[in-house]
């Protein structure tokens, strides 16, 4: 195939997170859906990002809502038709806005027919499609490789009298990718959306596609006595080092292909989500030599760590690892519980000055930022109840962990109604799929947007800001001295200069201006509180920063 053209909209764009089930009913069923979606997409271009990521919206059991596919080429009808994800993409593309989907390629629903017909014996068509095993003589599982979801990665299958792997629910068995006929209808339903005119893919799991042949045992960790913010605290899977059941050598020919595939049509993007005993290295390979993912992530960011030295630490370390690699930074995403409660320490949410702090850090590291919905109103992780979890990994490890439903509820938009606005019908039959989060309703989209001094419009202002300084969007990084309490780093870009300065700490801070920027300037309009240069020393308050330049 022929090599399109690419803008790199996305080298330094940023994307904005939208999970459908939670972000705007439109028809009253208590489900966030397609047109909903549509409907508010002026929304996400006012706040400034210049493209969406929609998390699964095809076909599915929602055993896992939507992450358990059952028909990769077709939109579930609880979100709506193709012709509502059509109108989706014609709506976002006259705002400015690209379109990023959610591509589950590790793994499909036990209900995909794929499956079906797999299961069914051991000869059929599909019969290795999928990763089967006989199981040890003692009738245990093929090896000790464990399921993120609590348990064995083995279940048990009597239509076949063998196990097959699940690296997550029962439910979501995984794909045999060693298998040429898989991989290429993979890539058959990659392109029937690429037709659609998407603009690119956020790749679930993208370390997960390939496992060991040889279904090698996994080395024992033993248990972590720090925080892994991929895995929680509880889980034994975090009980492993995980050599052989993902990140196998075989996975950087497939995602070779990928990018071919993306290749051939023009301004398209990857980024691909990476959980792995050391994510930073494994950003750093897949994003390497141009011809792998454009982008990619792991969980660096998206733990309770937010000191000087925590980001110190890994910035530092990706620019060592990953000099040419393209990384996209999220503070939260649908997977972890929301920035504004993990960055708390005696509050209940972290302070205001400390979000925006947080903003202006992801806004200015070397890469593409990713806003999950609802961080730019501070939302703060909901509280929910036992008897109202949907989510299958919280029921199963409850109560030392509570699953994912807490980031996943109805997004707050208009102030003085029961549901905040997630629902625009004018009848709802209903109430919303989670309960509408208590500490969210003095937060709406509403109720920001009428307030200048909101930490809406302090994201409407950074972004805004953002691109109008180039070394922030493209520029190289260097990270400066260390400082107990300040992190700082310089972006450098065709001959301009700036110096991002972060007082990561609730104390005051002092900063000396280094001799070879004695010449710079504080530069205006980011929205960041006034700070003073005295003597060469720069002044931080709690929870202060400054970005230093040319004029």
């Amino acid at each position: 195939m022929a090599k399109a053209t690419n803008n790199n909209w996305w080298r330094g764009g940023v994307i904005y997170q939208i999970y459908p089930r939670s972000y705007a009913d439109s028809n009253g069923d208590g489900i966030g859906d397609l047109a909903g979606i549509t409907a508010k997409l002026d929304y996400v271009a006012e706040l400034g990002a210049d493209g969406i990521w929609l998390s699964p919206f095809f076909k599915s059991p929602m055993k896992d809502f939507g992450y358990d596919v059952s028909d990769y080429c077709d939109v579930d009808p609880m979100f709506g038709t193709i012709d509502d994800f059509k109108q989706l993409v014609d709506r976002a593309h006259s705002l400015g806005l690209k379109v990023m989907i959610d591509q589950v390629l590790s793994h499909s629903s036990d209900q995909h027919p794929w499956f079906v017909e797999s299961r069914s014996s051991l000869d059929n068509p599909k019969a290795d499609w999928y990763i089967w095993a006989d199981a040890k003589p003692d009738g245990n599982p093929p090896n000790n490789w464990l399921s993120i979801f609590g348990g064995s990665a083995w279940q048990w299958d009597t239509r076949r009298c063998q196990y097959y792997m699940h690296n997550f629910l029962t439910s979501q068995p995984d794909l045999n990718f060693h298998n040429p006929e898989v991989q290429r209808a993979l890539l058959a339903t990659v392109k029937f959306w690429l037709d659609l005119g998407v603009d690119g893919y956020r790749l679930d799991t993208a370390n997960f596609y390939f496992h060991d042949a040889q279904l090698r045992d996994n080395p024992a960790r033993g248990r972590p006595d720090g925080e892994d913010p991929a895995v929680n605290a509880v889980n034994p899977y975090g009980w492993q080092w995980h050599q052989h059941d993902k990140s196998q050598p075989e996975n950087l020919a497939f995602l070779r292909e990928l990018r071919a595939l993306l290749d051939a049509y023009p301004d398209t993007t990857m980024v691909g989500e990476i959980g792995d005993d050391d994510g930073l290295a494994r950003v750093a390979e897949y994003t390497s030599g141009g011809d792998k993912l454009h982008m990619a992530y792991c969980f660096d960011l998206l733990g309770t760590a937010h000191s000087a030295a925590h980001f110190r630490g890994f910035v530092k370390r990706f620019e060592e690892v990953a000099p040419g690699g393209w990384p996209c930074w999220a503070l939260s995403n649908h997977d972890v519980v929301r920035v504004a409660t993990r960055w708390a320490s005696t509050a209940a949410v972290a302070a205001p000055d400390l979000l925006r702090l947080g903003a202006a850090l992801q806004m200015s590291l070397r890469g593409s930022p990713c806003i999950y919905q609802g961080d730019e109103l501070g939302l703060p992780e909901a509280d929910i109840a036992f008897e109202d979890l949907q989510d299958p990994y919280g029921i199963t490890m409850w109560p030392e962990f509570k699953g994912r439903d807490g980031c996943r509820t109805p997004m707050p938009w208009l102030s003085g109604r029961a549901d905040l606005g997630f629902s625009s019908a004018s009848v709802t039959s209903s109430k919303p799929w989670l309960p509408v989060a208590a500490t969210h309703h003095a937060l709406t989209a509403e109720a920001q947007i009428q307030d200048p001094a909101s930490l809406l419009h302090f994201y409407r202002n950074l972004l805004r800001w953002r691109k109008t300084q180039p070394c922030l969007v493209s520029g190289t990084l260097e990270v400066l001295d260390a400082h107990p309490q300040v992190l700082t780093y310089v972006r450098r870009h065709e001959g301009f200069t700036m110096v991002c300065v972060f007082n990561f700490s609730p104390e005051p801070a002092q900063w000396s201006v280094p001799s070879a920027f004695a010449d710079l300037s504080r530069v205006e309009g980011s929205g960041l509180a006034d700070v003073a240069i005295v003597g060469g020393v720069l002044q931080l308050p709690a929870w202060g920063g400054a970005f230093l330049g040319t004029t």
